[in-house]
């Protein structure tokens, strides 16, 4: 039960965000009493909590594989940025929700969210440090400035990507790569 009341909610929540969605609606959409819902939760907010801990941490572990997984920096990036993106088709709800309603955790939920954020982004700005270092990027790369650039392009996909569209995940995770990797500058 607790699965479906944060399967459900997070459909609730990204259609019509979390203020909008009310504790009422989660019951009456799964047909199940309040007390349900206080059994496995003490609060809307410690299950939008709950949500952010599941994405977040699911991330991390699999960033950490990754790494675990090659030491080229080009393949990490690679399967970095397409974990982002290949994310949209198997959690989209879960990450809009993520993104969209990270406002409404209290101060301390919120703070230990944006560590876990900070985490994986550091990890990122890591492995574009040691490309730097091994000459695999260019030397004039700043690796915080350029672990931003990679977030937001990939976060920023969670508005306007279509999975079932015009292009698969792994194709704009490939797209993306290139454009980070050989740039957009015209080559003899």
């Amino acid at each position: 039960m607790k699965e479906q009341l944060v399967a459900e909610s997070v459909r609730l929540f990204e259609q019509r965000g979390f203020t909008n969605t009310s504790l009422q609606d989660i019951v009456e959409a799964l047909g199940v009493t309040k007390g349900t819902f206080y059994y496995y939760f003490p609060t809307k907010e410690a299950l939008l909590m709950t949500i952010h801990e599941s994405y977040i941490d699911s991330l991390l572990d699999r960033q950490q594989r990754v790494l675990a997984q090659t030491k080229d920096v080009r393949t990490q990036l690679r399967h970095i940025v397409q974990l982002l993106i290949e994310d949209i088709q198997t959690h989209g709800q879960q990450g809009r929700v993520f993104f969209r309603e990270i406002r409404h955790l209290d101060e301390t939920n919120g703070a230990r969210i944006r560590d876990k954020r900070r985490q994986f982004r550091i990890v990122l700005e890591q492995v574009i440090a040691n490309g730097v270092e091994n000459h695999t990027f260019r030397y004039t790369l700043r690796p915080d400035m350029t672990a931003f650039a990679i977030l937001g392009m990939t976060n920023y996909s969670y508005q306007w990507y279509q999975p079932d569209g015009e292009m698969a995940p792994q194709d704009l995770a490939d797209y993306y790569v290139t454009l980070l990797l050989d740039g957009m500058e015209e080559r003899p």
